[in-house]
């Protein structure tokens, strides 16, 4: 909080400073009479893209201006953006992690940012290729200060389990949380991958210090509710306060003490759970479909018979899977740049969601990143990932917003597969209905709320709490005048939305 404060107090020395700056154009030589646009933007790759890719240099020629791209780490990008947010050096275009940070949003409140919603009409890929909901949710005020880079709404992370262990043991595709937990049972217990040792489990996972991270799916199959707050008759009530998170709670306790799960999950990191996983010594995790590839390459490694489908996401647990809000971050436009930039920085993205433009992130150029044999696009996957294609992403993305789309170098059978569960999903998949809803009090409770929820999750499944404790808590917050005043807060600007 005292980051997130002080920057917030920079701020207005910070636009001050601004107002004065000299808000002339940054032509570039380079490039004849194209426009330097500065893009500050994260990367996932080893090393980020260099300045001399092929591949910019095409999306230079189809744009019309000179990119100048400062690459940061995603483990450190978010501490980046907040000593930039209260800087007088933004660059002209820049990533967005979280747009409902009070940090963000505070900033964008004071005039930081421009207001593109005026400007959309002008812009189809804009307009058209970003969904609504995710325009919605990411609106201050009914002001747009930044733009939603796309994602589809559909395919979001939920339990993906390994379909070679269900078929070695004669079980079914489990679809409600008793099925499941039978699946875990038997993965746990009887040797799915027929070694002859007692070496693999159910279930591998992580938490958060703020939510159950990959464990939320759990409860929210009990639930039916993605997030927060479940709409009831109306009025917008907290998670916390209905009976089936009691039940969910007491269902994974129950897999943990009957050893189905991870035994150390409570101390695991995101890349810990993935490993354990690709290694072949658990059976279901938490993850998108298209991240297959990914694991399929590390389980294959040890394990040649394993078949690409073997990787397999589940539709839905008593019938409930997550939607997704059509967005992962945005990008903002600070207002010391001037209008006429500002429109061509817009230019410029329409122009780099066209198909034949965007077509170099997914297959990058021929000769170099892939080859045309019998008419078909080859990738070669290894220098996709050397020269980090994939992290033009992170500035622009094209999404169907009702299509989850796998990458090229998906195999048929696996694409087939993947796009009939999605459109399964599509049927069932419940949309967080909180996101992005602002409650002043929920600024500073929020935060301690949701730690001392998890603090306590995370004892109950541990077994070091009994689930009693979860009802004493549950009274406490019933008579929490600052829960009862973020609730009111919360159905304010959900009914304003």
């Amino acid at each position: 909080m005292k980051k997130v404060l002080l920057a917030v107090f920079s701020l207005a020395l910070v636009f001050t400073l601004a107002a004065c700056k000299d808000n002339s154009s940054t032509s570039s030589s380079s490039g004849g009479n194209d426009e330097t646009i500065r893009i500050m933007s994260h990367f996932f790759n080893p090393t980020p893209p260099s300045k001399d890719n092929e591949v910019e240099q095409k999306i230079e020629e189809a744009t019309g201006v000179n990119l100048n791209i400062e690459w940061v780490s995603a483990n450190n990008y978010a501490e980046r953006f907040n000593v930039l947010l209260a800087s007088q050096d933004m660059p002209d275009l820049m990533l967005v992690p979280d747009p409902f940070s009070p940090t963000f949003r505070k900033a964008a409140e004071q005039g930081a940012f421009w207001d593109v919603s005026p400007y959309i009409d002008q812009f189809p890929n804009l307009k058209n290729g970003i969904a609504d909901i995710a325009w919605e949710l990411t609106s201050i005020n009914g002001k747009s200060y930044s733009i939603p880079r796309p994602r589809p709404v559909e395919g979001e992370a939920f339990f993906v389990i390994r379909k070679d262990w269900l078929d070695n043991l004669g079980l079914e595709v489990p679809t409600t949380s008793d099925e499941l937990l039978e699946v875990m049972r038997a993965f746990t217990e009887d040797d799915p991958d027929g070694n002859g040792q007692n070496d693999t489990i159910g279930f591998t996972g992580y938490v958060n210090d703020e939510d159950l991270g990959a464990f939320g799916i759990f409860v929210s199959s009990f639930t039916g509710v993605n997030g927060e707050w479940k709409e009831e008759n109306g009025e917008l009530i907290h998670t916390a306060f209905l009976p089936e998170t009691r039940q969910g709670l007491e269902y994974v306790a129950d897999a943990y003490e009957k050893g189905y799960i991870t035994e150390d999950f409570a101390s695991l990191q995101v890349s810990q759970a993935k490993e354990m996983f690709m290694a072949g010594k658990a059976g279901i995790i938490s993850e998108k479909a298209g991240t297959a590839r990914e694991y399929y390459d590390a389980l294959s490694a040890n394990n040649p018979d394993i078949e690409f489908v073997d990787f397999y996401p589940l539709t839905s647990i008593n019938g409930y899977n997550p939607k997704g809000a059509g967005f992962a971050g945005t990008n903002a436009i600070p207002k010391s740049v001037p209008e006429e930039k500002m429109l061509k920085i817009l230019g410029m993205i329409n122009d780099w969601m066209e198909e034949d433009v965007f077509v170099y992130h997914k297959q990058g150029i021929e000769g170099v990143h892939h080859t045309v044999e019998n008419g078909e696009v080859v990738i070669d996957t290894d220098q996709m990932v050397k020269d980090a294609i994939g992290d033009y992403n992170q500035i622009v993305n094209v999404a169907d917003p009702t299509v989850y789309e796998f990458p090229p170098n998906f195999p048929e059978e696996a694409d087939k597969l993947y796009t009939e569960i999605t459109a399964e999903r599509a049927k069932t998949s419940v949309a967080n209905i909180g996101l992005g809803l602002y409650s002043e009090t929920g600024v500073t409770y929020l935060p301690e709320l949701r730690k001392k929820i998890q603090d306590l999750n995370t004892k109950i499944i541990l077994g070091t709490e009994d689930i009693t404790a979860w009802d004493k808590l549950v009274e406490e917050l019933k008579n929490d005048g600052n829960m009862q005043k973020l609730i009111e807060e919360i159905n304010e600007a959900y009914k304003s939305r």
